[in-house]
């Protein structure tokens, strides 16, 4: 049986995106999301300072999760979890006979040039204008816009948790590997 609503989706590496996830987006969305359904929306949110060895409580979670927040950055797509649970919820969504998209909400944290083509190819959230990863964001007249944005992905949430499909304990895990970073095209002195 479903366990969340929605998980949110984030490589955990670096400091910028787990900072902006942690202080910004997440208290956000519950916030938005606190107005905007019915019930209580239930999130599975794993911290950055999670245990490395949290894969099987991931895995868990992933399976018993409705819909795919992803908080996309070209790193993103370099990362082994990250790219299983993308392709994973777009099998879910072949399984389920749903066209594509139909339980991921991606979301670009920033440089969405250098996305793979399966991930150009559908609609985004472009929040790359709000990516400020401070607490003091919060305080700016830009968050103002970062929380309007932010409602619109709340009503698409709302509408995708209301769409997923049974819960199955049979939807697929890809686990597909990683693709080497392509190197970059600035000399490095």
């Amino acid at each position: 049986m479903y366990e969340h609503d929605v998980m949110i989706s984030y490589r955990r590496d670096g400091a910028a995106v787990p900072a902006w996830v942690e202080n910004h987006l997440r208290p956000a969305l519950v916030e938005s999301l606190a107005d905007q359904s019915l019930g209580e929306v239930g999130f599975y949110f794993e911290p950055s300072t999670a245990a490395e060895d949290g894969f099987d409580q991931a895995l868990r979670a992933f399976r018993r999760s409705k819909v795919l927040l992803a908080v996309c950055s070209p790193q993103y797509f370099f990362d082994e979890w990250c790219l299983a649970e993308w392709h994973s919820m777009s099998d879910r969504e072949k399984a389920a006979g749903m066209p594509p998209s139909s339980l991921t909400c991606p979301v670009i944290f920033c440089d969405s040039k250098n996305f793979p083509s399966f991930a150009k190819s559908i609609d985004m959230h472009d929040l790359k204008r709000w990516n400020i990863t401070t607490p003091q964001f919060k305080e700016t007249r830009a968050y103002r816009g970062f929380g309007d944005a932010v409602n619109k992905i709340a009503l698409e949430l709302v509408e995708k948790i209301a769409r997923a499909p049974r819960w199955s304990a049979d939807w697929p895990v890809d686990t597909p590997a990683a693709p080497e970073p392509t190197p970059s095209r600035v000399p490095r002195y």
